[in-house]
C-alpha cells in the first residue's frame, strides 16, 4: 500500500499546473473541433444524402445511401489512381531535386551565411506569389513557342508537332515545382544540425564520398526526408489546379479536379462528398503504411 508523502501545498500546486495545461490546449482543441472534426462529420453525412424522386438539380435529402461510394468509385477509380501516381512521381522528383539543394545550402554554404541566406530567400520567394499564377507561368514556360519546347525540338527530343502543355509531363512538372519547397525545407532543417566532423572522420577512415553519403549523411537526413515526402505527397495527391491549368481533361484529370467539378458544375453534393471521403481515407491508409514502414523511430 503506497502512501502519498506530498504536502497539501504540493498537491494543490500540481493540480493547478494540470489545469493550466488544460487551459492552454483548450483553444487549439476548439479550433480542431470546429474547423476539422465538424467539417469531416458534415462531409460524411452529406456523402450519404439521397436525391428524392422528381427533385431538381442540387436538391438532396438526408439519408443513408452507401451506394454513393460504390457509384463514384466505379466511375472515377482511374482518376484516383492517376492522382496517386502523379503525386508519387512528383514526390520522387522533388526529392531528387531538393536534396542536393538542401545539402548545398545547409552544409556546403554553412560558413557563407550571406549566400546561404540569399538562397533561402530564393527558395521561399515563390510562396509570396499566388499558387495559380505560378502554375499559369508554367503554362507559358512549356508553351509550343516557349524556349523549352523549341530547344527540345531543336535537339530532336520532341517531335516537330509535339507539345509539352496539356500532357502528363506538364502536370507532373507543375506539381514538382509547386511543392518542391515542402521537400527542401524539412531536409534543410535536418541537415542544418549535421555535424560535419562526422564527414571528416569518415574521410579519415578512407571512406569514399559515396560511402560517407550512404553511411553518414543519408541516415542523418532521414527524418527530414520522411517529413518532406509526406508534406509533398499529401497535398499533391489532392491537387486540382495543376491538372486543370496544365492538363487536357482526358488523360491528366486528377481526383481533385473531379471533386471540384462534382461540387460546382454537376451539383452532385453526395457524390463529391463521397469522393472527398474516399480520397481522405485512401491517403490516411497510405500514410499509415508509410509511417509504419519508414517511421522516424526506425530512422533515428
Amino acid at each position: 500500500m503506497s502512501v502519498d508523502l506530498r504536502s497539501k501545498d504540493e498537491v494543490r500546486a500540481e493540480k493547478r499546473k494540470n489545469r493550466t495545461g488544460i487551459y492552454l490546449i483548450s483553444p487549439g482543441l476548439l479550433v480542431l473541433a470546429l474547423f476539422f472534426a465538424l467539417p469531416v462529420v458534415i462531409l460524411l453525412a452529406m456523402s450519404l444524402y439521397v436525391k428524392p424522386p422528381g427533385a431538381e438539380i442540387g436538391e438532396f435529402v438526408p439519408g443513408f445511401e452507401l451506394g454513393n461510394y460504390a457509384t463514384v468509385l466505379s466511375a472515377y477509380w482511374p482518376e484516383l489512381l492517376r492522382s496517386f501516381w502523379f503525386a508519387l512521381i512528383a514526390t520522387v522528383l522533388a526529392l531528387l531535386i531538393g536534396f542536393p539543394m538542401a545539402y548545398l545550402v545547409a552544409v556546403r554554404l554553412r560558413e557563407r551565411t550571406l549566400l546561404q541566406g540569399i538562397l533561402l530567400v530564393l527558395l521561399i520567394a515563390p510562396f509570396f506569389s499566388s499558387f495559380i499564377l505560378r502554375t499559369q507561368a508554367w503554362k507559358q514556360i512549356l508553351a509550343d513557342e516557349g524556349f523549352v519546347a523549341q530547344a527540345l525540338k531543336f535537339i530532336a527530343i520532341l517531335p516537330a508537332d509535339g507539345h509539352l502543355t496539356a500532357t502528363p509531363f506538364a502536370v507532373v512538372a507543375g506539381l514538382t515545382y509547386n511543392f518542391l519547397p515542402f521537400m527542401v525545407l524539412p531536409i534543410y532543417a535536418n541537415l542544418g544540425r549535421l555535424d560535419t566532423r562526422l564527414l571528416e572522420a569518415s574521410g579519415d577512415l578512407y571512406a569514399s564520398p559515396m560511402t560517407s553519403f550512404a553511411k553518414v549523411t543519408l541516415p542523418m537526413s532521414a527524418p527530414g526526408i520522411f517529413a518532406g515526402t509526406l508534406l509533398t505527397f499529401i497535398p499533391a495527391a489532392g491537387d486540382y489546379v495543376n491538372s486543370a491549368l496544365l492538363g487536357n481533361n482526358r488523360d491528366t484529370t486528377m481526383i481533385g479536379q473531379v471533386i471540384d467539378s462534382r461540387f460546382f458544375k454537376v451539383i452532385d453534393y453526395p457524390g463529391a462528398s463521397a469522393l472527398s471521403f474516399i480520397l481522405m481515407i485512401s491517403i490516411l491508409i497510405l500514410v499509415t503504411i508509410y509511417i509504419r514502414r519508414f517511421g522516424t523511430e526506425e530512422l533515428m
